[in-house]
């Protein structure tokens, strides 16, 4: 499984190269690729091999990209140290939305952890294995509604409590697999979701990504939940004296609260500010900094998080930076090789450049770049922020040997939407450059 994962990977960069050179690339190139994708997949290597020292491996990447960038390959928006500052102008409300978010829901775990109510789940979930696919199932509902993140991380500090600390790789693959699958269908659930939404693609037409979500998650949630039941039993029993601190409930359900109605308000009524400033982030420290005036935060866990937020905030800017203007030809194929590349690859430029092209079928793309980065710990920021919480997921090796269910739960929840309902081009977003008939329809079988 993890030679045809990389042997996924590697297509589909290859064909991320190749659009690149169609679009007119006219950098230094080593054997026909952009020595920037040389520099990118250097570092993606590093954080593979050398999981331990991952933060200063991505910081070092971005930076020996961006200097490269400023000294020999010029930005999209121009050439120099006046380029690069032009180019961070277009990306900053991404970075500090992800900073803020990362940081904020770091705390959010906490203080729903602290309130006690994973410690009376027990009462309610089933003894064996089962006990731990309904907490996965829980996290892809939340997720629908709730940011990736936040799920996840909920997700996360239940099964720290209900699995007494002891958590399998396979199953942490799992609530990364499950946060994202559950926002793949959901325009408030998924930032490239949300994206498409503001472009005008219709959430209708955004759902149906929930076909091959909840295929994948029976698949996956099966083998996970297993897994972890062979390594550690879920809490048979509620732990005794528990009481359950409403007060810090009250808190976590106010951050949930804001940030949702944040998200929608911005992406209805201003959607044409979103890009202006970071208005989820910043609503949720507005309602972190007020929940701390009720109930001690526990501030200590911010450097341990910092570290998982740089990481994925240092590989955002790297990928910000390959000179892609264009993807391959919108067709079933491509969407499907878009989801293993979104799991070393930013999924929010290559949501950005499927809007400017057109022609994609929309539940299948936010399937594929929603549901894509779970196959990778770094591949989505979920995964990167339940890191913070266990460390040990930080090794490519291990997430791809212990959840190797996600990446064939992916393939098999793709296939059988394409034979349910097949590849029909959608509506033709705000700003793209191509009509909707671009590419051919595929029919479902019969």
């Amino acid at each position: 499984m993890r030679q045809v994962v990389a042997g996924c990977l590697a297509l589909g960069l290859m064909s991320v190269c190749a659009a690149a050179q169609a679009a007119g690339f006219a950098g230094p190139t080593v054997a026909g690729i952009p020595v920037e994708f040389l520099l990118f997949a250097a570092t993606l290597a590093g954080v593979a091999l050398f999981h331990h020292h991952t933060m200063p491996i991505a910081v070092a990447g971005a930076a020996v990209i961006s200097l490269y960038k400023i000294l020999v390959s010029p930005f999209r928006e121009g050439a120099g140290f006046a380029g690069f500052l032009t180019h961070a102008s277009h990306e900053w409300v991404v970075l500090s939305n992800l900073f803020l978010l990362l940081m904020g829901f770091a705390l959010l775990a906490k203080i729903f952890e602290e309130s006690e109510v994973p410690a009376v789940l027990p009462r309610y979930l089933p003894d064996d294995w089962k006990g731990g696919f309904v907490l996965l199932l829980l996290v892809f509902v939340l997720s629908s509604f709730l940011d990736n993140i936040a799920a996840a991380m909920i997700g996360g500090a239940i099964a720290h409590t209900v699995f007494k600390g002891r958590v399998h790789i396979g199953y942490l693959a799992g609530i990364v697999a499950a946060s994202n699958a559950g926002g793949a269908g959901s325009v408030v659930g998924d930032t490239t979701t949300t994206m498409m939404w503001i472009s005008g693609i219709s959430p209708l037409e955004v759902v149906e990504a929930y076909i091959a979500a909840a295929v994948a998650v029976m698949i996956f949630g099966v083998v996970a939940a297993r897994q972890q039941h062979a390594y550690q039993p879920i809490q048979k029993d509620e732990t005794p004296g528990v009481h359950i601190d409403w007060v810090r409930v009250g808190i976590v359900l106010f951050i949930l609260t804001l940030a949702i109605a944040t998200n929608v308000l911005v992406n209805t009524r201003f959607a044409e500010s979103s890009d202006l400033f970071p208005f989820l982030g910043a609503a949720v420290w507005v309602a972190i900094l007020g929940g701390s005036l009720i109930r001690k935060m526990d501030w200590g866990l911010l450097p341990g998080a910092l570290k998982g937020t740089v990481f994925l905030l240092s590989l955002v800017l790297a990928a910000s930076m390959m000179p892609v203007d264009q993807l391959p030809r919108a067709s079933w194929q491509s969407a499907l090789g878009l989801g293993f590349v979104s799991a070393v690859f930013d999924n929010i430029p290559l949501t950005e450049l499927a809007i400017k092209q057109g022609g994609y079928d929309w539940g299948f793309l936010a399937y594929a770049v929603g549901f894509g980065g779970s196959m990778i710990w770094f591949g989505s920021s979920a995964g990167v922020a339940l890191s913070n919480l266990f460390p040990e997921a930080r090794s490519v090796g291990q997430w791809l040997r212990h959840g190797w269910h996600v990446a064939l739960a992916y393939v098999i929840g793709f296939l059988v939407m394409l034979a349910l309902i097949g590849f029909h081009p959608g509506s033709t977003p705000r700003g793209s450059d191509a009509a909707p008939a671009a590419a051919p329809a595929v029919a479902p079988a019969h």
